[in-house]
């Protein structure tokens, strides 16, 4: 998928997050672990979202695309933006994912999808 491609999907899903009450923070912030696709607050929760399209479920899809190591990933880079944010046990935390599949484009979102 291209880059002009997952942006647009960013895009859709930013805008989608922010219909459902999420206020946006950033997207795309990147450190040398890794990158977060977008930072949200929902109410009191900071929101590390993940999001990811595939046309097809082949290969599992857009859910089964999230392995263990982008999992720690996330999570590291997560960790990396509250530390120097000094957000730090500050706030409760919750990691969710955006599935976008299907030509139709699809939204699927999981809430609290995995955790440290």
């Amino acid at each position: 998928m291209s880059k002009q491609i997952g942006y647009a999907v960013e895009r859709q899903a930013r805008t989608y997050l922010t219909d459902q009450g999420l206020r946006w923070i950033t997207s795309n912030y990147t450190c040398r672990w890794g990158e977060i696709d977008l930072i949200m607050r929902d109410k009191e929760y900071w929101v590390f979202v993940e999001v990811r399209a595939r046309v097809s479920d082949e290969y599992g899809g857009a859910l089964g695309s999230i392995t263990r190591e982008k999992q720690r990933k996330i999570l590291k880079t997560a960790t990396h933006y509250l530390t120097i944010n000094k957000l730090y046990d500050k706030c409760p935390v919750r990691i969710d994912v955006i599935a976008v599949q299907g030509s139709e484009s699809k939204i699927e979102w999981i809430k609290d999808a995995f955790q440290a």
